[in-house]
């Protein structure tokens, strides 16, 4: 007869294998129907388990759609966070690193390719999500004060001219970023992603270095 750490340990395993399948679910109704017109009973039905099985892991839809997100959360944000706290030899370089890697990743992964599917095309921000969208946007807002970060580092190290407005830049790059896996998502053979990254982000980076943004005096 299992004891009773066994069966602990079998009852954790089997919650977790549940949460999976039902956030897995979550992704492909989402994609299908649309965040706004999805239901918990929807995904519930799709994951083959009961409706109370999805409430006693889910609050409600925000934190089902939250759960989602952070599942296929990229693993260059981690790296991101890391490499912004420590000086880097080669800032933009690292920039460079951690941006191929994010398009390696979406171009790679099928579960990462659904979920910004569903972020970009398929999702409404009612004030029914209005949870997740104040925590993506403090995420947004992180994301970019680390970039900041390594590119005031490679103003410090001569990488970069002294008078660039390391604020544009990074909001620069966020925005290529973003349009280059929006219009991507949307048709993904068009041409190949992960082939074409590093070429793409050298575009970006080289006229950064040879034209950067320069700080302009506030005007009273």
């Amino acid at each position: 007869m299992p004891d009773n750490r066994t069966m602990v340990k079998r009852t954790r395993e089997e919650a977790q294998a549940t949460r999976e399948s039902l956030l897995a679910a979550a992704l492909q109704v989402f994609r299908e129907r649309g965040v706004a017109h999805t239901r918990l009973v929807d995904v519930a039905e799709r994951a083959g388990v009961t409706r109370g099985a999805i409430y006693w892991h889910f609050r409600d839809k925000a934190e089902l759609f939250q759960a989602v997100c952070e599942h296929g959360t990229l693993p260059v944000e981690a790296l991101l966070a890391e490499a912004s706290q420590s000086i880097q030899r080669d800032p933009l370089a690292t920039v460079r690193q951690l941006a191929l890697m994010a398009l390696i990743q979406l171009a790679q992964h099928a579960d990462t390719q659904a979920m910004f599917d569903v972020i970009f095309h398929k999702c409404e921000f009612t004030e029914e999500l209005a949870p997740v969208v104040a925590k993506n946007d403090a995420d947004r807002d992180a994301c970019l004060s680390r970039v900041q970060q390594l590119f005031d580092q490679a103003v410090a190290s001569g990488q970069l001219p002294p008078d660039t407005d390391t604020l544009l830049a990074t909001h620069g790059l966020h925005a290529y970023m973003v349009g280059l896996m929006h219009e991507w998502v949307l048709s993904p053979q068009s041409y190949d992603l992960a082939a074409c990254a590093g070429p793409l982000l050298d575009t970006y980076l080289s006229g950064l270095a040879t034209r950067p943004p320069v700080c302009r005096p506030r005007t009273i």
